[in-house]
């Protein structure tokens, strides 16, 4: 059974259609919009601050989300992905990114839409990722445009195809969720 628990009477809040995988953890003051899934070994930590997901956000497996004590809360807007092993800390991501396999969002960044952030990548702490860009590297910076292509065929794609594969969770989601 997934680990969800409150943190000083803030309990974790789900919308419509979530699938929330048996060994996920979801604690504190946590509020998902529809369609959200997250995934094996996943951690979604609101207990130092708030975190905000949109709707069709999936977490990937063994990423972790959390925020800074008393000083930056996360916010995660629509159709995002956040690839498996991914950390994401303190930061803002708007609607439509995607965060690569084993990448590093620190505190006080800004990912803004339409935006991949390479695998591997270290966003370091308060930088502004340009909307439609890619960036890679360590430390992570812009190396090219996201094309309208790209958004539909790996943004768009992998944000639904999370929706379908939380899909074949149906079963556990409703009962669980109940």
């Amino acid at each position: 059974m997934a680990v969800i628990l409150p943190v000083l009477g803030k309990h974790p809040h789900f919308g419509a259609e979530c699938f929330i995988a048996p060994n996920a953890t979801i604690v504190g003051d946590v509020t998902m919009g529809d369609e959200c899934s997250i995934w094996f070994n996943a951690v979604v930590r609101g207990d130092v601050h708030y975190i905000k997901i949109g709707d069709k956000v999936n977490i990937q497996d063994g990423a972790i989300i959390h925020c800074t004590y008393q000083k930056n809360p996360t916010e995660i807007g629509n159709r995002v992905s956040i690839g498996h092993n991914a950390m994401v800390h303190g930061c803002t991501v708007h609607d439509d990114v995607l965060i690569g396999m084993g990448a590093i969002v620190m505190d006080r960044c800004v990912i803004h839409s339409n935006s991949i952030i390479a695998a591997g990548a270290v966003v370091l702490e308060g930088t502004i990722v340009e909307a439609g860009s890619i960036y890679a590297g360590i430390p992570a910076k812009k190396v090219k445009d996201v094309s309208p292509d790209m958004i539909h065929g790996e943004i768009d794609r992998i944000a639904n195809n999370y929706v379908k594969y939380a899909s074949w969770f149906s079963d556990y989601n409703h009962t669980f969720l109940k």
